[in-house]
């Protein structure tokens, strides 16, 4: 058996998406250190020699992989009696961070899907989301994104503003100006242009004819999106989440505005109906 052909196409799959037009976002495994899943993908295939009949070669018995399981952040879910989830089966990372279990980045039920805790001890403290001090012009209601700082401000009233890190591929500092949150869209679908799909025909699967990437934890768009547009027309601008927590504060290799996942669903929450947006 050939092992390049089982992991090649997969792979070819997760590169050919980080192409994706006005908003290349490279999708995130987050099944890959599932158990079974490690065991089945690292299965080791054996080299048969001519005149071996492998009936009569008897198989060694192996161990039963063990799963061990960690035990969920009790504090947030005696608070806020929700079901709790494996953190390290989604991230690689064991609930060692009681910071991420009380706070507001604790895991979080969000319709039909679970966002697990992050980490928020091993994140920049500048980059988690508080409210400051911001005297401007602009009205309440404003998204302002500072790409040099990597923050995004959500203005209101009295001098303030709601800060949040973002990260920043760069098509985040292709387009800068002044627009319109055109609309927004809860656990949205990826859904690669044509243009795309006829340079890559790998990712076919999520073209729209075939009804694009469905929503959850790895769809690149994360748990919501919010679109850009400038004088009725799309700047290919998003805002949007991502399970990625390692990319807030930083320049990475690509997409537009990302946020942590639970920084966008209070965002979200947060911004009106043709909210306008200042990237500067």
């Amino acid at each position: 058996m050939d092992f390049s052909r089982r992991v090649l196409p997969f792979a070819g799959l997760a590169l050919a998406a980080a192409c994706l037009t006005g908003c290349n976002i490279l999708i995130p495994d987050t099944g890959a250190t599932d158990p079974d899943r490690f065991v089945q993908e690292t299965s080791p295939v054996f080299y048969q020699p001519p005149g071996v009949d492998p009936r009569r070669v008897r198989a060694l018995d192996a161990p039963v992989p063990q799963r061990r399981e960690v035990p969920p952040p009790t504090l947030y879910n005696q608070t806020y009696g929700l079901p709790a989830t494996n953190y390290s089966r989604t991230y690689g990372l064991p609930v060692t961070d009681p910071l991420s279990a009380s706070s507001e980045y604790g895991e979080l039920q969000d319709g039909d899907f679970v966002l697990p805790a992050i980490p928020v001890s091993r994140i920049n403290p500048e980059y988690l989301r508080q409210e400051v001090d911001y005297p401007t012009q602009e009205k309440p209601g404003t998204i302002i994104v500072d790409t040099k700082s990597k923050h995004l401000y959500f203005i209101e009233p009295g001098g303030k503003a709601m800060r949040y890190g973002v990260g920043l591929g760069r098509e985040g500092y292709a387009w800068s100006g002044r627009g319109v949150i055109q609309w927004k869209q809860k656990w949205p679908r990826w859904t690669p242009p044509a243009e795309m799909v006829s340079r890559q025909p790998d990712i076919r699967p999520f073209s729209a004819e075939n009804g694009g990437m469905n929503p959850g934890l790895g769809n690149p768009l994360g748990a919501r999106a919010m679109y850009i547009f400038k004088d009725g027309q799309d700047t290919l601008y998003r805002v949007h989440g991502t399970p990625d927590w390692q990319s807030i504060g930083k320049a990475v290799s690509s997409g537009c505005v990302r946020m942590l996942n639970q920084d966008v669903v209070d965002l979200y929450n947060r911004v009106p109906a043709k909210a306008e947006i200042v990237v500067m």
